[in-house]
């Protein structure tokens, strides 16, 4: 299989050239980095070309690293039935740059792309309808971000005697607590409330 992937990777590179970045293998399947402003001449090339025929979509995704210029990655998944190979394009953007869409080359791309918005935030130009599509109206903030809070901006419940869905700034009933990290089978460097009944 690595040699058929290998094969396909060195043809696809011939083919793109400065398109791409570069291209490897990893987890048995086909990665190929892409130029962001390429990626629809790169999708278009891998599902016509008749050696490559990758004609499903299987998924589009965000990858956050925050400690990078560019820090999103977009992935996308491809899958040909016809040569029973899947490949991974892969570019790199930041919060402001938007990604060219796939919607015109993938129509499948529309749902996708949305859901990659509304979880990283990461813009996608030419898009028929960019706006949320998991999390509600009015949601603050983008909750895949690796820098978004776990609890949270609000905290939704229905309010029985208002008779609808009530919308509140969180509110932590306790507070955060302090971990040791120690490992509870190795004992703890402390005395505990009680320990000294045992001696």
């Amino acid at each position: 299989m690595d040699e058929t992937l290998s094969e396909l990777g060195d043809y696809i590179a011939q083919k793109l050239g400065d398109q791409l970045v570069g291209w490897r293998i990893e987890h048995d399947e086909l990665t190929v980095d892409v130029v962001a402003s390429q990626i629809q001449s790169v999708a278009r090339f891998v599902r016509d070309d008749a050696r490559c025929q990758f004609v499903c979509l299987i998924d589009i995704c965000g990858v956050d690293w925050p400690s990078r210029e560019r820090r999103f990655d977009v992935v996308y998944h491809f899958l040909s039935p016809k040569q029973n190979l899947r490949i991974r394009l892969k570019l790199e953007t930041d919060e402001v740059t938007p990604v060219p869409s796939l919607t015109e080359v993938f129509p499948a791309a529309d749902w996708f792309e949305r859901e990659t918005y509304d979880l990283y935030g990461i813009l996608f130009s030419e898009h028929p309808d960019l706006r949320r599509i998991l999390t509600d109206y009015g949601f603050e903030g983008h909750p895949l971000r690796k820098d978004f809070p776990l609890t949270g901006f609000v905290e939704v419940r229905y309010d029985d005697s208002l008779k609808r869905v009530v919308y509140e700034p969180v509110k932590l009933t306790q507070e955060f607590r302090d971990f040791d990290f120690l490992s509870p089978w190795e004992g703890t460097d402390y005395v505990l409330p009680g320990d000294e009944k045992a001696s």
